[in-house]
């Protein structure tokens, strides 16, 4: 098939994504074959691809191909999750848009209507993975509010609760304003903000005397119901059994003393506002302090304010500093840097809030998944990360569950009219066990609660409900793929998502859910800075690959992506991976333009070539596949980069291209057709279209061949020998072409070669290919200097140019003249260092040992450019 003149992936990659969907290539079902399993990291059904996407699953992709190609039966299951939060956000905007309110509709009005949504946009990031080339099983993709799916977290959860795991109470939580729903304490990312510290008057009541306290949230002074300081403060110590007036709301609240307060902070008097602040919130436990709540849910104030009612709280804080100081009370305001946490979901700033919710006890169930990576039954890459897990797991909290939304699974907890709770599968069973108490309840004397669960208390369950593991227990798949192999994802979900997961494995199939974790970095911009919309630093991964391929941004993004590292994308490395493709077409289309003449006889220079090309190559893919066994992706894709881009296109194809119009014998043509395919193979995992493509042109193949399922290329012994008298081999001829360029000597133009011959000279067999890539019409042995040549060290052996009448002699005396002074300069630098005892004394053996040879190389040089000017003298 003729090929045409420039490649163009856009035509070439949907023509190939459709020829591989069509025939079913990327689906499994359990065979004989060992399994290799990824289960995708479910993007938001609300996503669209952005550079974190496409960097987590070009790597799974890689991962993929390469099994396939191993003769592994490789499942990759794709998916999305339903994202309670940014979902809900989303279909409430939309609604506003049309001129509907949320709270005008019924939770089911309001479902309806989140379907439909979901259905119009949920698939859209999953449709733009196959312009990337993701190679999932499409028939496998799963929701994780699927019936099926969603069947195993509302089982889970009544199972826990029987254990006695998941319990109902009030507690201080993260309460996000916008979103209105809780928020997970690893859901709150803290910002360091330059805020004020307000230093406020408290009057002791009965007195014109004032405790003064700092605080930075002037607003929740109206939540105040007490007054806190240390017991070993001797500036309160005279106030014991005092009582404190709240500014402007006249509240009498009692004066504490507790060694909680830090002395050095501030006034060393503390507000205590029991309802907003999770230390305050233990302080009102202990010596049973009014809790007053004086926010609603969206952040503005409620009636027990007393002050400000319906104004945001950060409105209300300009206008109660305003008042405070009106009314005397404002002793003075700091700059003040301090951490605020903000909502992951939303970017809003977090209220903390007493709030009744459910809860996980995380302390016992997670002790199996600690266990498992610290004794490496599950292995981190890098490893680096332990230690961050180790910090969380130890520390892990009860987990807040429930989550005040519509849109994800219903908390199936139902309430009696008595206030009694019934946790059940359905409305009909939890009617059966309250009449099993009460005859006389009636469906409409109970209600199930309103919340829905936290969304990664579905997704913990991905590895095994993917397979239907808890729904169908024991089923093929799941004892077929699971535990699965390797887990692509990103450091800042190693605690939401990674951990959970690995209790869940545990908890319900007493069993690590993967073998390995494979952690990326953040995708950054060439100035470090993190990719968002909001800085426009952030490409669309879909233009990037309707302008580069495919093929060229999955090279890009693998070209900056050492694992665990944040990478720094540039979008000159996706027209790097474009020039790449560029390069393997043409090399193939050089190929496919030689005559082969099946008559003539193999060259020694090309037999010498094959031999040296093929230990190349075995050297190559015992360093490639090192480096996959590693999870070093990125230096395998650059071990290939180079393997084809210097050692066969820049050395292998100049070694072997026939002269002008002159054929090429049928023994190398057919050897480079078998390096090119094991090329290609090499090349797929990380370049899928392109190397398809021209595996199909190489020969007749069947309808149902793939490269997909060509062996990946088997490790073989190899002549290390060979290939480091290869390298000898390429410094002489650098040497041969510097000389040519500094002397302007043409490379047509032949030239002779003297070899002083020792030990270290190149082996005989490779003067074949100096000859013919440095253009030599003879290469001879000599004893003595060669008179009036140019010439050269390569390890200990001296090679000789002679230049006859093809050079300037003044001008090129005068050159190595100045070379020889700087020679020398250099050297006397070296013998300077070597000469000073303190040095040779304490710097360490390798460094002496360095400036050692460096002295040696340098008499060397100094010795052969001297010989050439006394040659040129003559």
């Amino acid at each position: 098939m003729e090929l045409e003149t420039r490649y163009n992936p856009l035509e070439t990659e949907d023509k190939l994504y459709k020829f591989w969907l069509d025939n079913k290539f990327f689906r499994s079902i359990p065979d004989h074959r060992p399994p290799y399993c990824i289960v995708i990291p479910p993007p938001n059904v609300t996503g669209v691809l952005h550079m974190g996407h496409m960097l987590n699953n070009t790597i799974q992709d890689i991962m993929m191909r390469r099994a396939r190609m191993q003769g592994k039966n490789a499942c990759w299951v794709p998916g999305t999750d339903h994202a309670s939060i940014a979902t809900e956000a989303k279909v409430v905007a939309k609604l506003k848009a049309e001129g509907i309110d949320k709270s005008q509709l019924t939770r089911e009005e309001f479902l309806k209507h989140a379907w439909i949504w979901k259905e119009k946009h949920g698939g859209i990031i999953l449709e733009q993975l196959k312009k990337l080339g993701a190679s999932c099983d499409w028939d496998r993709t799963t929701f994780t509010m699927d019936d099926d799916y969603s069947e195993s977290v509302i089982n889970v959860f009544i199972d826990l609760h029987k254990k006695g795991l998941i319990y109902r109470g009030v507690r201080m939580v993260n309460w996000d304003p916008q979103a209105l729903t809780a928020v997970s304490d690893e859901e709150v990312i803290y910002k360091e903000l330059n805020s004020k510290l307000y230093y406020v008057r408290y009057q002791i009541e009965n007195s014109d005397k004032f405790v003064t306290i700092a605080t930075t949230r002037p607003e929740t002074i109206l939540g105040d119901t007490a007054v806190c300081v240390h017991p070993e403060d001797d500036r309160y110590a005279h106030l014991k059994g005092k009582r404190i007036i709240i500014p402007l709301v006249k509240r009498s609240v009692p004066l504490i003393f507790d060694e909680y307060v830090d002395r050095e902070f501030g006034t060393g008097a503390l507000k205590v506002t029991p309802a907003h602040d999770i230390n305050d919130y233990n302080l009102g436990l202990k010596y049973n302090l009014e809790t007053i709540d004086i926010f609603n849910d969206n952040g503005t104030l409620n009636e027990k304010a007393l002050l400000y009612t319906g104004k945001d709280r950060f409105e209300v804080r300009k206008l109660i500093v305003e008042d405070l100081q009106q009314n005397g009370h404002i002793v003075k305001i700091e700059e003040y840097v301090n951490k605020v946490g903000f909502s992951e979901r939303t970017d809003a700033v977090i209220e903390p809030k007493l709030s009744v919710q459910w809860f996980l006890k995380m302390k016992d169930i997670s002790k199996p998944a600690l266990d498992t990576i610290l004794n490496k039954d599950i292995k981190l890459h890098p490893e680096k990360y332990i230690n961050t897990y180790r910090h969380w797991m130890e520390n892990v909290k009860d987990w807040c569950i429930s989550r005040q939304l519509w849109w994800g699974h219903r908390i199936p907890a139902y309430y009696g009219s008595d206030g009694s709770v019934v946790v059940a599968k359905s409305a009909d069973e939890a009617l059966s066990e309250f009449q099993k108490k009460n005859p006389a309840v009636t469906a409409a004397q109970i209600r199930q609660d309103e919340d829905v669960l936290d969304t990664w208390f579905s997704s913990w369950l991905w590895p095994i409900s993917v397979f239907k593991g808890l729904t169908n227990p024991g089923n093929d798949d799941i004892k077929y793929y699971y535990p699965t192999n390797t887990l692509v994802t990103a450091p800042e979900i190693l605690f939401f998502w990674v951990a959970r997961m690995i209790i869940a494995g545990y908890e319900y199939l007493n069993e690590k859910p993967f073998h390995e974790v494979y952690l990326t970095g953040i995708v950054r911009d060439k100035q470090g800075r993190k990719m968002s919309k909001s800085l426009g630093n952030s490409p669309d991964p879909i233009e990037l690959i309707e302008k580069y391929g495919a093929d060229g941004v999955r090279i890009g993004m693998m070209l900056c992506s050492p694992a665990g590292n944040d990478l720094l994308f540039d979008e000159n490395l996706s027209e790097q991976g474009r020039n790449f493709a560029n390069k393997i077409w043409n090399a193939y289309r050089l190929l496919k333009s030689w005559k082969v003449d099946e008559s003539a006889s193999q060259p020694e220079y090309a037999k010498v070539s094959v031999d040296w090309f093929s230990n190349k190559l075995q050297e190559s893919i015992i360093q490639i596949d090192d480096h996959f066994e590693k999870f070093r992706i990125s230096e395998a894709l650059m071990s290939t980069y180079l393997l084809f881009w210097d050692d066969f296109s820049a050395w292998y194809l100049e070694m072997i291209k026939p002269a002008y119009q002159a054929p090429i014998d049928e023994k190398t043509y057919n050897a480079t057709l078998d390096f090119f395919e094991t090329l290609l193979g090499l090349l797929h995992p990380f370049m899928p279209f392109i190397t398809e493509e021209l595996w199909q042109n190489i020969k007749q193949r069947g309808e149902k061949e793939s490269i997909m399922f060509s062996k990946w290329p088997e490790i073989k012994e190899f002549d290390k020998n060979l290939l480091i008298d290869f390298e000898t081999c390429k410094e002489i001829l650098s040497n041969i072409r510097t000389i040519r360029k500094d002397k302007n000597l043409p490379q047509k133009n032949e030239m002779l070669l003297f070899i002083n011959k020792n030990a270290d000279a190149l082996a005989d067999s490779l003067y074949c290919i100096l000859s013919k890539l440095g253009n030599l019409s003879e290469i001879s042995h000599v004893q003595e200097k060669v008179e009036g040549a140019a010439s050269f060290l390569v390890k200990t052996t001296e090679y000789y140019l002679p230049l006859g009448n093809l050079i300037n002699v003044e001008e090129e005396i005068q050159k190595l003249s100045e070379e020889l002074d700087y020679a020398k300069k250099f050297l006397q630098s070296v013998e300077t260092k070597l000469a000073n005892e303190s040095f040779v004394k304490n710097a360490p053996a390798k460094v002496v040992e360095m400036e050692q040879k460096k002295k040696s190389d340098a008499e060397s040089k100094i010795k052969t450019i001297q010989e050439s000017l006394d040659a040129l003298k003559r």
